[in-house]
């Protein structure tokens, strides 16, 4: 975060009253207007929130274990895996198990005729048109084949910081996170960075 977005940025909202019954409660003589306190109270917020962004790293706020599919599981086990666990989207991995790539809901629906922005409603309404169902031609294709190559990954210790600048960068939502041999041991979902950014205040 730059100097110029630490003093544009607003935390919680402190007003005069606030500031004077602080100061009354202080015991000694403070020098300083309450315009003053909450100037220096909102950009200290900011840098210990940036400072804080830097301490947390992937592997305090990533889920664990990350659930994987393989570059030749089959589609439809891909796409089960995915409705059992809850989850929009998950890891590739290759034969040697390292992150080859990541597959999500996005992937399929850009299969099944879906623009890169598309709707669920979308692939519906090709279906309607179409008279058959647009997924009937990906029975016999693999996580390999759709998935989104290569994948942004992130290692135990990267920052949260660089996690939600990598995701807005990149317009990904998970950032598997891996070990030095490429292997996944968990994931950093948009959701882990929300709740992370929720305790941060």
């Amino acid at each position: 975060m730059s100097s110029a977005n630490v003093l544009d940025y607003d935390p919680v909202e402190i007003s005069d009253d606030d500031v004077m019954a602080a100061m009354k409660s202080m015991k000694g003589y403070i020098d300083i207007t309450p315009a003053d306190f909450k100037e220096v109270y909102r950009v200290a917020y900011v840098l210990a929130r940036e400072r804080m962004m830097k301490a947390l790293k992937a592997d305090d706020i990533m889920t664990v274990p990350a659930y994987v599919v393989h570059t030749d599981t089959d589609l439809v086990a891909t796409a089960t895996l995915l409705a059992e666990k809850g989850i929009s989207g998950a890891p590739v991995t290759g034969p040697d198990g390292s992150v080859v790539g990541v597959i999500s809901e996005r992937d399929f629906l850009r299969e099944m005729g879906a623009n890169q922005e598309g709707s669920f409603m979308e692939v519906i309404a090709g279906c309607l048109k179409n008279k058959g169902c647009v997924a009937a031609p990906m029975l016999k294709r693999t996580a390999g084949d759709i998935m989104t190559a290569p994948a942004f990954t992130a290692m135990a210790d990267m920052s949260i910081g660089k996690i939600s600048s990598l995701m807005i960068e990149k317009n990904i939502n998970r950032v598997p996170v891996v070990d030095t041999d490429g292997k996944p041991i968990g994931i950093v979902t948009r959701s882990n960075l929300v709740n992370s950014f929720c305790m941060l205040g």
